[in-house]
């Protein structure tokens, strides 16, 4: 056996780790602390024709452009993924995705089904999706309720648009059920770590291999 160590750089190419989940199942948290405590991921920006709340910050929560800026970005092919929600209109701007899954970072997004869809149709090996269940119906309304930020009129409709979006939870590489939100974090955590292993993500790894057999 010879001495010495392999010389092969193994890189990762990163990968689009999309949450999806009706509102109020607790995917904007989950969100929020994979950004928090998982390094090498970035949250996805997404463009929207929507008003800005009440301590957004262009640029930071979302893009926010006019519906014909949206439109004229829609012609030029610039957004991955877009769609209307609830009056209003969301996209994915191609270009920064693009360059960091080339440099290794993973990008994570907090999208629906049709948005999942779209990604998965423009680069299908990149995409990692996991769908977030409520535990019950019950649930999911007193978490819409307890936000405070829709009217009772709002809410129903959110509740109406849980079942549509429901449906398509087999279209779903992972399904979490967030009974409790910790669980929830570890489970999602977990999926997010396999997947950056995968072998077809590890770029320069047959090199790497071939150079380890050279040495015994």
């Amino acid at each position: 056996m010879r001495g010495g160590g392999s010389r092969e750089a193994v890189e990762r190419r990163g990968l689009m780790f999309v949450l999806s989940s009706p509102s109020g199942a607790g995917k904007t948290t989950l969100a929020r602390k994979l950004i928090a405590e998982v390094p090498g991921l970035r949250l996805s920006v997404s463009t929207t024709t929507r008003p800005m709340r009440p301590g957004e910050v262009d640029g930071r929560d979302y893009h926010f452009v006019d519906a014909a800026r949206f439109e004229a970005m829609v012609g030029d092919n610039a957004f991955l993924e877009w769609a209307n929600v609830f009056d209003h209109r969301y996209g994915t701007p191609r270009a920064p995705v693009e360059a960091a899954l080339a440099a290794g970072h993973d990008i994570l997004f907090d999208i629906d089904w049709q948005g999942t869809q779209q990604l998965r149709d423009q680069a299908p090996s990149d995409v990692v999706s996991v769908f977030i269940l409520p535990p019950t119906v019950a649930d999911l309304e007193q978490r819409l309720r307890a936000r405070a930020q829709d009217s009772d009129a709002v809410i129903h409709r959110r509740m109406t648009k849980a079942g549509d979006e429901m449906s398509h939870w087999d279209a779903y590489d992972y399904i979490v059920i967030n009974r409790d939100i910790a669980a929830a974090f570890d489970a999602v955590r977990s999926i997010l770590f396999a997947e950056r292993l995968r072998r077809e993500r590890q770029v320069g790894l047959s090199a790497f291999v071939r150079s380890l057999r050279a040495q015994l």
